[in-house]
């Protein structure tokens, strides 16, 4: 696969007692785990799933289009940002610059 564009994509992190909660805005894309660390991972891994199968049904360009999400065929110099600081006590919000596959 080769890369066609990026997209910037905000990810939404939720702590609870015994987990992580992760979600992506734009693509309503969600998942869990049992660290930080393991509900980004697998939350990469969702979106990257999200993505791959939206361009094999024809569908990413309605998508973003109706979603909103500017697609850059150029590799922006805004960089994946590391955790900004809390929203509340439990919740964290990052940037998240998603490469776009062809």
């Amino acid at each position: 696969m080769k890369i066609s564009g990026y997209i910037i994509l905000t990810f939404v992190f939720q702590e609870h007692r015994k987990h992580w909660e992760a979600y992506c805005k734009e693509l309503g894309t969600a998942t869990f785990g049992h660290s930080f660390r393991d509900a980004k991972g697998k939350l990469e891994d969702a979106v990257l799933c999200h993505l791959n199968t939206l361009e094999e049904v024809g569908e990413r360009t309605r998508f973003f289009r109706e979603h909103n999400i500017h697609f850059y065929r150029e590799k922006i110099k805004c960089r994946e940002t590391a955790v900004k600081a809390p929203v509340d006590n439990k919740t964290y919000v990052q940037s998240h610059l998603q490469p776009v596959y062809a």
